[in-house]
């Protein structure tokens, strides 16, 4: 068996999501028997009531929870910003990166300002309408728009089982336009990297690209014919990598 396949994999959820975010991933790498170690982000599942909510809070209870050898680290959209955060943080605490639908952040000021205002604004929304409008609303973004309607049904489901006020917090405190962007930092984060995006996330295929060009040992994978929401619409495929394939 290669040393990949026998890897613990720290794995790190969306927005909205939770470790079960991980689940079908998890079912299609193996079960029980592959070694993962998924974590609820602070304002998520079990965490949802922790704060503050911010990158350096989270960063510190990933690098917390993990064990005393070298690791693999994924995450998800939201996750794969906070995974490439820890990774510089402590690049020696891990020993492989995957990064899921992910980027390095918005490092123009004016659109990190403009980003702060919007999910600000969103926060608000989400708080004065509730979970059931905001999940809806949420799910109407142009980033889901091709999404199939089972996967679209699921995504709205894990949005209304959150807490309003936990996700609230952390569209402000985890605003890609307050977390650093780090595009700057990439050349010197020297581990294997995956990076992996949807054929038809047109944006995070463009981010994904970018971050494959600024790592020093980063592969991309497309996965034709999927979104934005890889770990609800091709788990196997996001397995397949996990698993080193």
């Amino acid at each position: 068996m290669s040393t990949v396949a026998v890897m613990t994999m720290v794995l790190l959820h969306g927005f909205a999501g939770s470790r079960a975010s991980w689940d079908a991933v998890r079912a299609a790498a193996g079960g029980e028997a592959y070694p993962a170690l998924p974590l609820d982000l602070r304002g998520h599942g079990d965490r949802a009531h922790v704060r503050p909510v911010d990158v350096e809070a989270c960063v510190a209870d990933v690098l917390g929870a993990l064990p005393d050898r070298p690791v693999g680290l994924s995450g998800y959209s939201l996750g794969g910003r906070v995974a490439l955060h820890a990774a510089v943080a402590a690049p020696q605490r891990f020993s492989r990166l995957v990064l899921v639908a992910t980027t390095a952040g918005i490092a123009d000021e004016q659109e990190r300002a403009a980003r702060r205002a919007a999910d600000d604004r969103l926060a608000d929304a989400l708080l004065a309408g509730g979970l059931d409008a905001f999940a809806a609303r949420w799910s109407a973004q142009p980033l889901f728009a091709d999404d199939p309607p089972a996967v679209r049904a699921a995504q709205e489901a894990e949005v209304r089982a959150g807490d309003p006020q936990a996700l609230a917090a952390v569209l402000r405190g985890l605003s890609p336009g307050r977390v650093p962007a780090l595009w700057d930092r990439l050349g010197a984060l020297d581990l294997p990297v995956d990076v992996v995006v949807g054929g038809r996330d047109a944006k995070y295929r463009a981010l994904g690209e970018r971050l494959a060009a600024a790592l020093p040992q980063a592969r991309l994978h497309v996965l034709d014919g999927a979104g934005h929401g890889l770990l609800r619409e091709a788990p196997a495929a996001v397995a397949a990598v996990l698993r080193g394939g």
